[in-house]
């Protein structure tokens, strides 16, 4: 498999890569991570030395990795933020892989980089839809391994009542979890989001603190995304669910693009997404956390 994906390298990028080094890297919860190198990974830098980031899965799972490398494309193309570039998919065996540039990352991080990530984020947020004014993107991608179901919409609490908490709760109930309350949230979702007539913009889509870093020399980078065109705000409540940001971040973000009146409200039924989703790929009390949330929603 190795000397198979050294080769396509070799290919793509037309300069011969042959795999001298590898070194497990994990991963998470859905993918093996690998790092790999041409020279023994215990020499420093050297001009000749290239390394890569290669994540495998199962074979079946290949639209997985290239729905990701596409995104990795389009947030590039705004010119925003800085994303590993994909350089090639493809499947060896049993399976499949895609190999992605590798960044140097830092450990340590000041305030000033966080705020210039808002700041990255809020332009890419502002890089609005011209030619197509609906929701969804061009192919259905993963949030983690769940699949994520991007039909165009033209109305915004259509789309994310069916293609993101409807579809969340179908699986779920389908895995066997109790939701008594889900038909009449579905009902409410409209006038949640009543007077919400957001540009779609290009979001990240899973923009959590694993998802992002920065690279030794202080450039904020993101990677791991779920994209598709929504309201900004998706992106910026997920940053908010396990813990937040440090406060710079939203200070950056805040001086290049405000967050509209109401947002506070909305960013949980933005976040009972990802914790729905969190249900199906994790189970434990995640369906507690979401009867919770759902109770709350239907409250306000």
């Amino acid at each position: 498999m190795w000397s198979e994906i050294g080769a396509q390298i070799t290919q793509v990028t037309g300069k011969y890569f042959e795999i001298v080094d590898r070194q497990s890297i994990g991963g998470g919860c859905i993918n093996q991570v690998d790092l790999i190198s041409n020279e023994p990974l215990s020499k420093p830098h050297s001009p000749n030395q290239a390394r890569y980031l290669v994540k495998l899965n199962r074979a079946s799972l290949l639209e997985m990795f290239v729905a990701e490398a596409r995104g990795l494309v389009e947030i590039s193309t705004t010119t925003a933020m800085r994303v590993p570039q994909p350089i090639c998919t493809g499947i060896s065996h049993d399976r499949s892989y895609l190999v992605l540039e590798y960044l140097d990352l830092a450990t340590k991080v000041s305030p000033q980089a966080w705020s210039e990530m808002g700041r990255n984020l809020a332009t890419m947020h502002q890089c609005q839809m011209r030619s197509r004014l609906q929701f969804g993107w061009h192919l259905d991608n993963t949030i983690g391994s769940t699949p994520q179901i991007n039909t165009w919409e033209s109305d915004w609490a259509i789309f994310f009542s069916t293609h993101r908490i409807g579809y969340q709760l179908q699986l779920a109930q389908s895995n066997g979890g109790h939701f008594p309350k889900a038909v009449e949230l579905l009902a409410t979702i409209p006038q949640i989001l009543l007077d919400r007539h957001p540009q779609p913009s290009l979001v990240h889509g899973d923009l959590w603190s694993g998802n992002v870093s920065f690279t030794t020399t202080g450039i904020p980078v993101i990677f791991d995304p779920a994209t598709y065109w929504g309201d900004r705000e998706v992106d910026l409540a997920l940053t908010e669910l396990f813990g937040g940001f440090p406060a710079a971040f939203y200070q950056g973000y805040d001086q290049v693009y405000p967050l509209d009146p109401g947002y506070s409200q909305r960013k949980n039924l933005y976040n009972l997404y990802h914790i729905l989703n969190h249900h199906n790929l994790f189970g434990g009390g995640y369906q507690s956390q979401a009867n919770q949330t759902i109770d709350a929603l239907l409250r306000t």
